[in-house]
């Protein structure tokens, strides 16, 4: 079997979603090892580097065999990987409701049209505002969500900045999330009320059930 179907995986497990518009559903994850970014928030810092190498099928068959019909393909970064791409439309090919975490830095024009694409674009206070990758708003498709995690409020006003320039709210759902521990999510939630923003303000559920805890 060609190298190419092979991947680097951190971890498999079934939880509930904490993220993105079907927050609180029981989904299958899968996390990717590696990631080409270091946002000062970031909570998977162990899924840089390590891993264990997996067959593309063993990958999916550990999937089916949970029973769930949603799967989440997250990092790390996942598309860092090219088997990442085989992956997802493999999962479709399963009539899975696959969905895909990404920080928006790696090219999105070849992913399958049948993921749902769950996108960052990374504010000022992440340290990696300059890997935005600007044209992947035009791969983006009706369904798909942009994700601004915000430490500040002058990450908000910048990502506020963006839902305007980019008619954001008017093309996709958007996600504004607190970073934890850096912003209090009443405080973002009494900004987005204030500017009668269309976003949705979203917190991260699993840190509320489980706090830091991997695997979760």
């Amino acid at each position: 079997m060609s190298r190419d179907t092979r991947l680097r995986i951190t971890e498999i497990f079934y939880s509930l979603q904490g993220e993105s518009r079907p927050a609180g559903l029981p989904t299958v994850f899968v996390r990717l090892t590696g990631c080409p970014l270091r946002c000062v928030y970031c909570d998977t810092a162990y899924a840089f580097h390590g891993g264990t190498p997996r067959q593309l099928e063993e990958v999916v068959q550990d999937v089916l065999n949970f029973g769930v019909p949603r799967v989440c393909v997250t990092g790390g970064e996942p598309l860092a990987q090219p088997a990442c791409l085989q992956l997802l439309s493999q999962l479709s090919d399963r009539d899975l409701d696959v969905s895909l975490e990404t920080s928006g830095a790696l090219d999105l024009a070849r992913v399958d049209e049948r993921v749902t694409i769950v996108m960052d674009l990374k504010t000022p206070a992440s340290g990696e505002l300059d890997r935005n990758l600007w044209s992947n708003l035009a791969c983006l498709k009706d369904g798909d969500q942009i994700k601004f995690v915000i430490c500040d409020r002058a990450d908000y006003e910048w990502a506020r900045v963006q839902l305007e320039a980019h008619d954001l709210t008017g093309r996709f759902a958007v996600l504004f999330s607190p970073s934890w521990g850096q912003l209090e999510p009443r405080d973002l939630a009494e900004w987005i009320l204030e500017d009668r923003l269309e976003v949705r303000c979203q917190v991260q559920l699993h840190k509320y059930l489980w706090g830091d805890a991997p695997g979760h």
